[in-house]
Protein backbone atom coordinates (compact mmCIF):
# COMPACT_ATOMS: atom_id res chain seq x y z
CA UNK A 1 0.00 0.00 0.00
CA UNK A 2 2.77 2.48 0.42
CA UNK A 3 3.97 2.30 -2.82
CA UNK A 4 0.77 3.01 -4.02
CA UNK A 5 0.41 6.14 -2.06
CA UNK A 6 3.95 6.95 -3.19
CA UNK A 7 3.11 6.73 -7.34
CA UNK A 8 -0.07 8.47 -6.57
CA UNK A 9 1.56 11.76 -4.50
CA UNK A 10 3.92 11.63 -8.07
CA UNK A 11 1.20 11.35 -10.22
CA UNK A 12 -0.13 14.72 -8.86
CA UNK A 13 3.51 16.54 -8.52
CA UNK A 14 2.74 17.95 -12.01
CA UNK A 15 -0.38 19.29 -10.81
CA UNK A 16 1.06 21.23 -7.68
CA UNK A 17 4.20 22.60 -9.65
CA UNK A 18 1.06 24.31 -11.88
CA UNK A 19 -0.40 25.67 -8.90
CA UNK A 20 2.48 27.23 -6.67
CA UNK A 21 1.56 30.37 -7.75
CA UNK A 22 -1.68 30.08 -6.92
CA UNK A 23 -1.56 28.54 -3.35
CA UNK A 24 1.41 31.89 -2.56
CA UNK A 25 -1.58 33.69 -4.15
CA UNK A 26 -3.97 32.53 -1.58
CA UNK A 27 -1.16 32.27 1.26
CA UNK A 28 -2.80 28.41 2.15
CA UNK A 29 -2.64 25.06 0.23
CA UNK A 30 -5.33 25.07 -1.96
CA UNK A 31 -8.68 23.11 -0.97
CA UNK A 32 -8.31 20.65 -4.04
CA UNK A 33 -4.41 20.11 -3.24
CA UNK A 34 -5.90 19.00 0.00
CA UNK A 35 -8.93 16.73 -1.08
CA UNK A 36 -5.91 14.86 -3.77
CA UNK A 37 -3.31 14.27 -1.56
CA UNK A 38 -6.23 12.59 0.95
CA UNK A 39 -7.41 10.84 -1.43
CA UNK A 40 -3.71 9.16 -2.40
CA UNK A 41 -3.91 8.00 1.53
CA UNK A 42 -1.39 10.37 2.59
CA UNK A 43 -2.46 11.57 5.71
CA UNK A 44 -2.97 8.02 6.95
CA UNK A 45 0.74 7.03 5.94
CA UNK A 46 1.96 7.47 9.96
CA UNK A 47 -1.95 6.72 11.35
CA UNK A 48 -2.64 3.81 13.32
CA UNK A 49 -4.31 0.67 11.42
CA UNK A 50 -6.74 0.87 13.94
CA UNK A 51 -7.59 4.00 12.61
CA UNK A 52 -7.60 2.95 8.78
CA UNK A 53 -4.48 4.23 8.60
CA UNK A 54 -1.14 2.31 7.36
CA UNK A 55 1.27 2.58 10.27
CA UNK A 56 3.70 2.83 7.39
CA UNK A 57 7.87 2.98 7.23
CA UNK A 58 8.37 6.56 8.16
CA UNK A 59 11.03 6.96 5.18
CA UNK A 60 7.76 6.36 2.90
CA UNK A 61 6.22 9.31 4.69
CA UNK A 62 9.28 11.55 4.69
CA UNK A 63 10.07 10.12 0.36
CA UNK A 64 6.25 11.57 -0.57
CA UNK A 65 6.93 14.50 1.63
CA UNK A 66 10.07 15.57 -0.14
CA UNK A 67 8.64 14.94 -3.29
CA UNK A 68 6.14 16.75 -2.99
CA UNK A 69 7.98 20.03 -2.07
CA UNK A 70 10.14 19.57 -5.10
CA UNK A 71 6.96 20.38 -7.12
CA UNK A 72 5.63 23.04 -3.98
CA UNK A 73 7.82 24.22 -0.95
CA UNK A 74 4.42 25.38 0.59
CA UNK A 75 2.33 22.04 -0.03
CA UNK A 76 5.41 20.53 0.91
CA UNK A 77 5.99 22.31 4.14
CA UNK A 78 1.85 21.88 4.89
CA UNK A 79 2.19 18.08 3.94
CA UNK A 80 4.83 17.39 6.11
CA UNK A 81 4.14 18.91 9.45
CA UNK A 82 0.15 18.04 9.02
CA UNK A 83 1.08 14.28 8.22
CA UNK A 84 2.98 14.01 10.81
CA UNK A 85 0.30 14.68 13.21
CA UNK A 86 -0.97 11.13 13.42
CA UNK A 87 2.27 9.69 14.77
CA UNK A 88 1.64 11.92 17.90
CA UNK A 89 -1.56 11.28 18.37
CA UNK A 90 -1.18 7.67 18.33
CA UNK A 91 0.31 8.41 21.19
CA UNK A 92 -2.46 10.06 23.60
CA UNK A 93 -4.63 8.31 25.40
CA UNK A 94 -7.12 6.03 24.01
CA UNK A 95 -9.67 8.75 24.86
CA UNK A 96 -8.23 11.16 22.87
CA UNK A 97 -7.64 9.23 20.04
CA UNK A 98 -11.26 8.04 19.90
CA UNK A 99 -12.51 11.90 20.17
CA UNK A 100 -9.74 12.71 16.81
CA UNK A 101 -10.88 9.73 14.34
CA UNK A 102 -13.72 7.81 16.55
CA UNK A 103 -16.27 9.49 13.97
CA UNK A 104 -14.06 10.39 10.65
CA UNK A 105 -10.64 8.50 10.88
CA UNK A 106 -9.60 11.97 7.77
CA UNK A 107 -9.84 14.00 10.46
CA UNK A 108 -6.33 16.47 10.46
CA UNK A 109 -4.83 18.40 12.78
CA UNK A 110 -2.22 21.39 12.93
CA UNK A 111 -0.09 22.48 15.60
CA UNK A 112 2.27 25.08 17.38
CA UNK A 113 4.72 23.73 20.26
CA UNK A 114 6.46 26.59 21.13
CA UNK A 115 4.93 26.84 25.30
CA UNK A 116 3.76 30.31 24.71
CA UNK A 117 0.55 29.28 26.35
CA UNK A 118 0.43 28.69 29.82
CA UNK A 119 -1.73 26.28 31.47
CA UNK A 120 -3.20 25.92 35.06
CA UNK A 121 -4.28 22.51 37.24
CA UNK A 122 -7.47 21.92 37.87
CA UNK A 123 -10.06 19.38 38.83
CA UNK A 124 -9.37 17.18 36.05
CA UNK A 125 -7.69 18.40 33.85
CA UNK A 126 -5.99 22.15 32.79
CA UNK A 127 -7.63 25.96 31.89
CA UNK A 128 -5.76 26.65 29.08
CA UNK A 129 -5.16 30.42 27.67
CA UNK A 130 -2.94 31.66 24.96
CA UNK A 131 -1.69 32.58 21.53
CA UNK A 132 0.45 30.91 19.43
CA UNK A 133 1.63 31.74 15.78
CA UNK A 134 2.68 29.02 13.08
CA UNK A 135 0.45 26.88 13.31
CA UNK A 136 1.06 25.71 8.94
CA UNK A 137 -2.29 24.09 7.66
CA UNK A 138 -4.76 24.96 10.23
CA UNK A 139 -7.25 26.06 8.03
CA UNK A 140 -7.18 22.54 6.86
CA UNK A 141 -7.41 20.94 10.40
CA UNK A 142 -10.21 20.61 13.02
CA UNK A 143 -8.07 20.14 15.79
CA UNK A 144 -4.91 21.93 16.84
CA UNK A 145 -1.88 20.74 19.15
CA UNK A 146 -0.38 23.27 21.21
CA UNK A 147 2.66 23.56 23.92
CA UNK A 148 2.15 24.89 27.00
CA UNK A 149 3.78 25.17 30.60
CA UNK A 150 2.08 23.70 33.28
CA UNK A 151 2.08 26.31 36.14
CA UNK A 152 0.77 25.50 40.10
CA UNK A 153 -2.16 27.94 41.39
CA UNK A 154 1.56 29.18 43.35
CA UNK A 155 2.95 30.21 39.89
CA UNK A 156 5.47 27.13 39.66
CA UNK A 157 6.24 25.62 36.33
CA UNK A 158 5.58 22.03 36.82
CA UNK A 159 5.73 20.40 33.26
CA UNK A 160 5.86 21.31 29.48
CA UNK A 161 2.96 19.59 28.14
CA UNK A 162 1.73 19.38 25.01
CA UNK A 163 -2.48 19.87 24.66
CA UNK A 164 -5.44 18.74 22.09
CA UNK A 165 -7.33 21.21 21.41
CA UNK A 166 -10.98 20.71 19.18
CA UNK A 167 -11.33 23.51 16.57
CA UNK A 168 -14.92 24.81 18.30
CA UNK A 169 -12.45 25.87 21.32
CA UNK A 170 -9.49 27.90 19.73
CA UNK A 171 -10.05 31.18 16.92
CA UNK A 172 -7.54 31.10 14.04
CA UNK A 173 -6.36 34.74 13.28
CA UNK A 174 -5.26 35.60 9.66
CA UNK A 175 -1.13 37.03 10.12
CA UNK A 176 0.53 35.17 7.18
CA UNK A 177 2.19 37.89 5.02
CA UNK A 178 5.86 36.86 4.11
CA UNK A 179 8.27 36.46 1.48
CA UNK A 180 8.46 32.58 1.93
CA UNK A 181 6.63 29.77 2.31
CA UNK A 182 3.92 32.17 1.13
CA UNK A 183 1.17 29.23 0.65
CA UNK A 184 1.37 27.60 4.33
CA UNK A 185 -1.16 29.40 5.90
CA UNK A 186 0.17 29.64 9.17
CA UNK A 187 -1.74 31.57 11.11
CA UNK A 188 -1.95 31.99 14.79
CA UNK A 189 -4.07 29.88 16.91
CA UNK A 190 -5.70 31.66 20.04
CA UNK A 191 -7.38 30.23 22.76
CA UNK A 192 -9.21 31.75 25.80
CA UNK A 193 -9.39 29.77 28.84
CA UNK A 194 -10.77 26.37 27.84
CA UNK A 195 -10.91 23.41 29.84
CA UNK A 196 -8.69 20.83 28.23
CA UNK A 197 -9.03 17.00 30.34
CA UNK A 198 -5.62 14.90 31.64
CA UNK A 199 -6.41 12.90 28.97
CA UNK A 200 -6.23 15.08 26.24
CA UNK A 201 -2.59 16.49 27.45
CA UNK A 202 1.08 14.56 27.23
CA UNK A 203 4.36 15.25 28.63
CA UNK A 204 6.98 16.59 26.60
CA UNK A 205 9.30 14.34 29.50
CA UNK A 206 7.34 11.49 28.75
CA UNK A 207 7.63 11.65 25.29
CA UNK A 208 11.27 12.74 25.12
CA UNK A 209 11.52 9.63 26.95
CA UNK A 210 10.05 7.67 23.43
CA UNK A 211 6.24 6.67 25.99
CA UNK A 212 2.89 7.75 25.65
CA UNK A 213 -0.47 5.75 26.87
CA UNK A 214 -1.65 5.52 23.36
CA UNK A 215 1.88 2.64 22.71
CA UNK A 216 -0.83 0.52 25.09
CA UNK A 217 -3.30 0.09 21.77
CA UNK A 218 -0.55 1.09 18.91
CA UNK A 219 1.74 -1.33 19.75
CA UNK A 220 3.73 -1.06 16.36
CA UNK A 221 7.73 0.15 16.44
CA UNK A 222 6.56 3.06 14.72
CA UNK A 223 5.37 4.43 17.54
CA UNK A 224 8.82 4.16 19.66
CA UNK A 225 10.68 6.61 18.06
CA UNK A 226 11.94 9.84 19.68
CA UNK A 227 9.60 12.61 19.14
CA UNK A 228 12.65 14.97 18.04
CA UNK A 229 13.94 12.42 15.71
CA UNK A 230 10.66 12.00 13.78
CA UNK A 231 9.65 15.93 14.06
CA UNK A 232 13.10 17.40 13.22
CA UNK A 233 12.97 15.55 10.13
CA UNK A 234 9.30 16.30 9.60
CA UNK A 235 10.81 19.95 9.06
CA UNK A 236 14.32 19.13 7.24
CA UNK A 237 12.57 17.21 4.69
CA UNK A 238 10.49 19.40 2.35
CA UNK A 239 13.84 21.62 2.23
CA UNK A 240 15.10 18.44 1.01
CA UNK A 241 12.38 18.42 -1.30
CA UNK A 242 13.30 22.15 -2.32
CA UNK A 243 16.40 21.55 -2.92
CA UNK A 244 15.92 18.87 -5.26
CA UNK A 245 13.22 20.54 -7.59
CA UNK A 246 15.57 23.77 -7.74
CA UNK A 247 18.25 21.76 -8.53
CA UNK A 248 16.30 19.76 -11.30
CA UNK A 249 15.44 23.64 -12.69
CA UNK A 250 18.64 24.61 -12.77
CA UNK A 251 19.90 21.74 -14.48
CA UNK A 252 17.20 22.03 -17.61
CA UNK A 253 17.33 26.19 -17.36
CA UNK A 254 21.24 25.36 -18.26
CA UNK A 255 20.77 22.87 -20.92
CA UNK A 256 19.02 25.74 -22.74
CA UNK A 257 20.68 28.69 -21.66
CA UNK A 258 23.60 30.76 -23.78
CA UNK A 259 25.09 33.38 -22.21
CA UNK A 260 25.33 36.64 -23.88
CA UNK A 261 28.53 38.05 -21.74
CA UNK A 262 30.47 35.42 -23.00
CA UNK A 263 29.48 35.65 -27.19
CA UNK A 264 26.76 33.17 -27.04
CA UNK A 265 28.65 30.35 -25.18
CA UNK A 266 26.18 27.78 -23.98
CA UNK A 267 26.56 27.88 -20.33
CA UNK A 268 26.53 23.76 -20.49
CA UNK A 269 29.80 23.52 -21.16
CA UNK A 270 31.28 26.24 -18.73
CA UNK A 271 33.67 24.12 -16.71
CA UNK A 272 32.53 26.25 -13.61
CA UNK A 273 28.97 25.76 -13.76
CA UNK A 274 29.77 21.89 -14.02
CA UNK A 275 31.58 22.20 -10.60
CA UNK A 276 28.45 23.77 -8.65
CA UNK A 277 25.89 21.52 -9.97
CA UNK A 278 28.07 18.65 -9.09
CA UNK A 279 28.74 20.48 -5.24
CA UNK A 280 25.16 21.27 -4.95
CA UNK A 281 24.12 17.36 -5.66
CA UNK A 282 26.50 16.13 -3.44
CA UNK A 283 25.34 18.41 -0.19
CA UNK A 284 21.36 17.26 -1.32
CA UNK A 285 22.21 13.75 -1.77
CA UNK A 286 24.14 13.93 1.23
CA UNK A 287 21.67 15.48 3.25
CA UNK A 288 18.98 12.90 2.06
CA UNK A 289 21.36 10.18 2.71
CA UNK A 290 22.17 10.71 6.40
CA UNK A 291 18.46 11.71 7.25
CA UNK A 292 17.48 8.70 5.98
CA UNK A 293 20.55 6.16 7.33
CA UNK A 294 20.07 8.20 11.06
CA UNK A 295 16.41 6.76 11.07
CA UNK A 296 16.58 3.44 9.65
CA UNK A 297 19.16 2.45 12.61
CA UNK A 298 16.77 3.77 14.37
CA UNK A 299 13.74 1.69 13.29
CA UNK A 300 16.04 -1.26 13.20
CA UNK A 301 16.91 -1.08 17.14
CA UNK A 302 13.36 -0.71 17.96
CA UNK A 303 12.74 -3.82 15.97
CA UNK A 304 15.46 -5.71 18.05
CA UNK A 305 13.39 -4.28 21.11
CA UNK A 306 17.01 -2.26 21.96
CA UNK A 307 16.92 1.53 23.28
CA UNK A 308 18.21 4.11 21.01
CA UNK A 309 21.28 5.52 22.37
CA UNK A 310 21.41 8.72 23.54
CA UNK A 311 24.13 9.23 21.07
CA UNK A 312 22.44 8.43 18.28
CA UNK A 313 19.15 10.89 18.74
CA UNK A 314 21.89 13.05 19.00
CA UNK A 315 22.99 12.14 15.53
CA UNK A 316 19.99 12.47 14.00
CA UNK A 317 20.01 15.75 15.25
CA UNK A 318 23.07 16.82 14.41
CA UNK A 319 22.67 15.42 10.63
CA UNK A 320 19.06 17.48 10.63
CA UNK A 321 20.32 20.41 11.17
CA UNK A 322 23.22 19.94 9.02
CA UNK A 323 21.51 18.94 6.29
CA UNK A 324 18.97 21.68 6.06
CA UNK A 325 22.38 24.45 5.79
CA UNK A 326 23.80 21.34 3.02
CA UNK A 327 20.18 22.27 0.94
CA UNK A 328 20.05 25.77 1.51
CA UNK A 329 23.80 26.46 0.72
CA UNK A 330 22.96 24.13 -2.28
CA UNK A 331 19.95 25.99 -3.53
CA UNK A 332 21.64 29.30 -2.74
CA UNK A 333 24.78 28.28 -5.21
CA UNK A 334 22.34 27.33 -7.63
CA UNK A 335 20.24 30.21 -7.84
CA UNK A 336 23.29 32.80 -7.80
CA UNK A 337 24.48 30.81 -11.05
CA UNK A 338 21.30 30.14 -12.92
CA UNK A 339 21.10 34.16 -14.45
CA UNK A 340 18.31 36.69 -14.76
CA UNK A 341 15.62 34.46 -15.78
CA UNK A 342 15.84 32.37 -12.29
CA UNK A 343 14.52 35.72 -10.93
CA UNK A 344 10.83 35.50 -12.85
CA UNK A 345 8.18 35.00 -10.93
CA UNK A 346 6.51 31.58 -11.71
CA UNK A 347 9.95 29.93 -11.71
CA UNK A 348 10.55 27.23 -8.74
CA UNK A 349 14.22 28.36 -8.37
CA UNK A 350 13.21 32.05 -6.74
CA UNK A 351 10.54 30.03 -4.86
CA UNK A 352 12.87 27.88 -3.71
CA UNK A 353 15.12 30.11 -2.63
CA UNK A 354 12.06 32.27 -0.49
CA UNK A 355 11.06 28.51 1.03
CA UNK A 356 13.70 27.16 2.07
CA UNK A 357 15.54 30.38 3.86
CA UNK A 358 11.74 30.85 5.27
CA UNK A 359 12.27 27.33 6.33
CA UNK A 360 15.32 27.78 7.85
CA UNK A 361 13.80 29.86 10.61
CA UNK A 362 11.97 27.36 12.10
CA UNK A 363 13.63 26.02 15.67
CA UNK A 364 14.31 22.86 14.67
CA UNK A 365 16.66 24.29 12.18
CA UNK A 366 18.43 25.76 14.79
CA UNK A 367 22.12 24.65 14.43
CA UNK A 368 24.09 25.92 17.24
CA UNK A 369 21.80 24.23 19.95
CA UNK A 370 21.94 21.06 17.85
CA UNK A 371 25.64 20.79 17.50
CA UNK A 372 26.48 21.71 21.11
CA UNK A 373 24.63 19.32 22.86
CA UNK A 374 26.28 16.52 20.39
CA UNK A 375 29.51 18.25 21.10
CA UNK A 376 28.69 18.02 24.73
CA UNK A 377 27.89 14.52 24.74
CA UNK A 378 30.57 13.58 22.67
CA UNK A 379 32.84 15.33 25.43
CA UNK A 380 31.44 13.06 28.20
CA UNK A 381 29.04 15.87 29.22
CA UNK A 382 25.28 15.22 30.97
CA UNK A 383 22.79 16.08 27.96
CA UNK A 384 19.06 16.13 28.71
CA UNK A 385 17.38 13.19 26.65
CA UNK A 386 14.19 14.53 27.32
CA UNK A 387 14.93 17.32 24.54
CA UNK A 388 16.24 14.74 22.33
Amino acid sequence: MSQAVLDAVRDLLPTFRERADETERLRVVPDASIKELEDTGFFRLLQPRRFDGYEADPMTFYTAVRDIASACGSTGWVSSVVGVHPWQVALFSDEAQQAVWGADTSTRLSSSYAPTGKATQVDGGYRLSGRWSFSSGCDHCSWVLLGALVFTDEGQVVDFKTFMVPRASYTIHDVWHTVGLRGTGSNDVVVDDVFVPEAFTLSMGETGRCHGPGQEQNTSDLYKLPFHSVFTSTITTPIVGMARGAYDEHVAMQKKRVRASYIGEKASLDPFAAVRVARASSDIDAAWALLMGNLREEMALVAKGETIPLGLRLRVRRDQVIGTQRCIDAIDTLFEASGGRALAEGSYLQRAWRDAHAGRVHAANDPERALQMYGAHEFGHQVDPGMY
